[in-house]
């Protein structure tokens, strides 16, 4: 029997089960817990996996400027890991930053032996940006932080100013 498993950008109706996907990882202090408010304040950043209908995963992509964003709350329901959602969810987001002309991705993680088997290599913490840290304050190991950067070069291209995709096109 096949299996479909579909990447998409979140939906508001999709708010509830990113919550109970995050929640326990939140509690073991893999990743940062994020209200449901927060959830919809930055719904947009989300993209959510669907195993045969089911949400089973989810990312964020969050942007720092015009050549940085990070992949975050990268999570999928332990019953559905070992079925490459996670790869998929990272491939995802690194569509969003290309359709965005971000030429660098990276994420704070604890495996990144799975990071680097999608070609990125770890690097200092101290060579990210001073910014992302404003996010880290809020973390309980903030000072003593365990994680592990990984970063991504998507372009070497200089980055051109984004071709215009009109949301509406009227014509009187």
């Amino acid at each position: 029997m096949s299996h479909r498993t579909l990447v998409r950008a979140a939906e508001t109706g999709d708010v509830n089960d990113i919550y109970a996907l995050l929640a326990p990882y939140a509690k073991e202090q893999i990743i940062l817990q994020r209200d449901k408010d927060d959830l919809y304040q930055h719904l947009q950043e989300f993209v959510v996996a669907e195993y045969d209908g089911v949400l089973v995963g989810t990312a964020a992509l969050h942007i720092y400027g015009s050549n940085i964003a990070e992949i975050r709350s990268l999570v999928v329901n332990p019953d559905y890991q070992g079925k490459h959602i996670g790869r998929l969810l990272v491939e995802g987001c690194e569509k969003m930053a290309a359709k965005l002309h971000v030429a660098q991705v990276f994420a704070l993680t604890y495996v990144d032996y799975f990071f680097a088997s999608m070609g990125y290599a770890v690097v200092p913490k101290e060579s990210l940006p001073h910014k992302i840290w404003t996010v880290c304050v809020h973390c309980k190991k903030f000072g003593d932080c365990d994680e592990i950067a990984v970063q991504k070069r998507l372009s070497d291209a200089r980055i051109e100013p984004m071709q215009m995709i009109p949301i509406l096109d009227v014509t009187d």
